[in-house]
Parts: C-alpha cells; structure tokens; sequence
C-alpha cells in the first residue's frame, strides 16, 4: 500500500532514511527544512504490514525514491506521472532504474555520477596545522565567488552572495578557504545540504596558478574533520576517477552512482 504521510509519520519516515544518513541527504535535509507536509514538497511511503520500507520526496519539480529493498516502481511512478510539468528522477542508480520503464514522456537529460561517503577519514591529521584554514565570511562572499569563477570546471557555475547567504542563514552549508602568504585567496571547499547527520562536499577548487600545492587537500581535510566531529556523514558527487582517486586516499569509498534524468512536460 502506498499513501502520502503526513506530520504524523515523520518519526517513522525518518527512522527508515536515517540508517542510510550520506544515501538519503536530500530526504532528510528537506524534512527538516520543510517538514513533511508544505507547498513546495510532499512525501508518500509505501507499507507492508505496518511497516515502512520506501519512500518517495518530492520538492517541488524533482523526485527522490529511497527503500533498502524492491519497491513498487509502477505505484511511485503513478504518483509521479500525475505531475504534468517538467520533472527530474533523482537518486542512487540502483534505485532509479526501476522507475524508467512507468515514466511515459521524452527525456531531456541523462546523467550518472560516482557517488562516495566518509566516515572516517584515513590520513593522519593529528600533527596538521590548519591555522591558514578559516571560515568564510560575509565580508568575502564576492571574492570567493570571483576565485571560483576563475577556475576553468567552475566557469559557469550558479554561485552568489545570495546563497552563502542562505547557507549561512540556515546553516545548510559552509565554505572554508585558504590564504597565501601574500593575503590571496587561493582555494576553497564547501558543503551544501548540510543536515543533522549528514552533508555533501562541493566547490573544491584552487585559483589557477596555484594549484598542486597542497591547498585544497588541506582545506578540504579540515572541512571534513570539522565534519566528522559533529557526528556528521559526509558525501561527495565526482565523474573524473583521478579525483576519486584523490578522494578515496582521504577515506571516501565508492557507495554507488546517482542518477538524474530530466523529463519533458507530459501530455
């Protein structure tokens, strides 16, 4: 049986996506941002005997399938083909995959990326000096921005003053950068969808011209050992295995791919 939850439910909704807390950050970042009951998200969950075992999000045009096993792939997409618009499936591949065959409308995008946790890291950060590490201010959201923008694989990207501001407000993420002897900020990492038990790495980048120094490792080593202190799992998207190299000798291990396919509107 499959049914929308409400408020009531929420304690059970997050005992299931809470035993997977780096898999399910966007379930559970939403719920506590939004509840479980509003105008820019719902969520329904399928039951057998009483008991939960898959959920479905969604917020606002995109649609998250979670469950530790199979699911009713032909009920959830029900649910989702009632939504005429534009949409977009998301979640891990193994996940999604049952969905495709229910969803009736063209796609518009197709993408998979390498998705990796930490939960420990495993490099020795005892005898680290992160003084030159610090937290970025108000003061230095537009510089950042401006650094970021500078780097080739960030060009494009959709940051502003607005959304550090936001991150800020509701403490869904935070970036920590690194200054060169001369005051230049030279890299930065942050987070994004940062949530009780859980938040995922993004923006990890170092100002041409000064890369292969070391300071985006050692950012990143302290962001995540901040992390890690909180209580908190940590993930990260990558689609270039030199990177997940990278990552992985830190104490990232590959937990699967996701998935995110953009539909066309349905008729």
């Amino acid at each position: 049986m499959i049914r929308k939850l409400t408020n009531n439910d929420r304690e059970l909704t997050i005992a299931l996506v809470e035993r997977k807390p780096a898999e399910n950050l966007f379930i559970i970042g939403d719920i506590e941002a939004y509840g479980m009951e509003s105008d820019i998200q719902e969520l329904w969950g399928q039951f057998e005997d009483d008991q939960l075992i898959a959920v479905l999000l969604r917020y606002d045009q995109n649609y998250i399938p979670y469950s530790e096993g199979d699911y009713d792939a032909a009920g959830f997409a029900e649910i989702i083909n009632k939504n005429k618009g534009p949409i977009e499936i998301s979640g891990l591949q193994h996940l999604v995959a049952p969905l495709r065959k229910w969803i009736n409308r063209g796609i518009r995008r197709d993408s998979e990326t390498y998705y990796a946790k930490c939960t420990e890291l495993t490099v020795p950060i005892a005898d680290l000096d992160f003084s030159n590490v610090t937290y970025l201010q108000p003061h230095e959201y537009e510089e950042n921005i401006e650094m970021l923008k500078s780097i080739p694989e960030f060009s494009t990207g959709t940051f502003s003053i607005e959304g550090r501001e936001r991150a800020e407000k509701f403490k869904t993420g935070r970036t920590y950068i690194i200054r060169d002897e001369k005051g230049v900020m030279v890299s930065s990492a942050s987070t994004t969808a940062e949530n009780s038990q859980s938040a995922m790495i993004v923006g990890v980048g170092t100002r041409p011209g000064y890369a292969k120094k070391g300071y985006a490792t050692h950012c990143m080593l302290k962001l995540c050992r901040d992390l890690l202190a909180e209580g908190k799992s940590i993930c990260l998207f990558y689609d270039n295995p030199a990177a997940g190299r990278i990552y992985k000798r830190i104490g990232f291990e590959d937990i699967g791919f996701w998935s995110m396919i953009r539909y066309e509107e349905g008729k």
